[in-house]
């Protein structure tokens, strides 16, 4: 037998019988999911924690006495101790605390790895936002003011979308990351990609097609990614001639 009707043997028991080719396809749509999910949860918690962080760092030290400083100044201590927890932690660790412990009640896998991954990736993309948003220049924030325009709005519609082109390509590259850090999600027993080929490595007691199989399938997703970052870059600057 040549290498070839081998290897068509070996892909036919992997993947063809019993269906399971459907470990792969169950776990691919379990990790976008979960990545999509923890994407969107974490821009909205670095946003807030972006904006709380440099609006602290950028304040007059006289106006953090005031009563809306004070508050300010709490809230910035808040976000700096979500910032250290979670970065100082594995996230595998984080996993397996939010599953039997903080949402021990919470039925879905998938609705705790996406808030696990999710609040995790918030505290990155924090401190990628922060760095965005205090590379635009100071006088950007004080020309909207002296529009009339309200410290939100400013933020909203002028530092924002700056510090959203500045931060593109480390946005990106953490949305990769956390593509690949959900495949711990099999720690709780989510079948997710990585846990599919595992599943098929365990019930044909070969290892070699089933996980390269998933290596391929990532690497195929990380491609996408920074295909669209790519686009997105061109876009961005055409856009920044006109």
């Amino acid at each position: 037998m040549g290498w070839f009707e081998t290897f068509k043997a070996k892909f036919v028991k992997d993947f063809i019988l019993k269906d399971r080719w459907r470990y792969i396809t169950d776990g691919l749509q379990v990790t976008l999911t979960v990545t999509l999910g923890a994407l969107i949860i974490g821009l909205v918690i670095g946003m807030l924690v972006a904006v709380i962080r440099s609006a602290h760092d950028q304040i007059d030290e006289e106006k953090l006495n005031s009563p809306g400083g004070l508050l300010l100044r709490l809230v910035n201590q808040i976000a700096r101790l979500y910032l250290t927890v979670i970065r100082g932690t594995p996230t595998v660790v984080q996993l397996l605390l939010m599953y039997f412990v903080f949402l021990i009640s919470t039925e879905s896998k998938v609705a705790v790895a996406t808030i696990t991954f999710g609040i995790n990736s918030g505290a990155y993309v924090a401190e990628i936002f922060r760095s965005g948003i205090m590379s635009v220049d100071k006088g950007q924030m004080e020309a909207g003011r002296s529009l009339g325009l309200g410290f939100a709005k400013t933020m909203q519609i002028i530092i924002l979308p700056q510090a959203f082109k500045n931060t593109l390509p480390a946005l990106v590259n953490e949305s990769i990351t956390l593509l690949k850090e959900t495949s711990i999600c099999g720690y709780v027993g989510l079948n997710d990609l990585t846990r599919g080929g595992d599943i098929i490595r365990v019930d044909t007691y070969d290892p070699l097609l089933p996980l390269l199989g998933v290596a391929a399938i990532y690497l195929i997703i990380v491609m996408f990614f920074t295909w669209i970052m790519g686009k997105l870059e061109r876009w961005l600057r055409e856009s920044d001639r006109r």
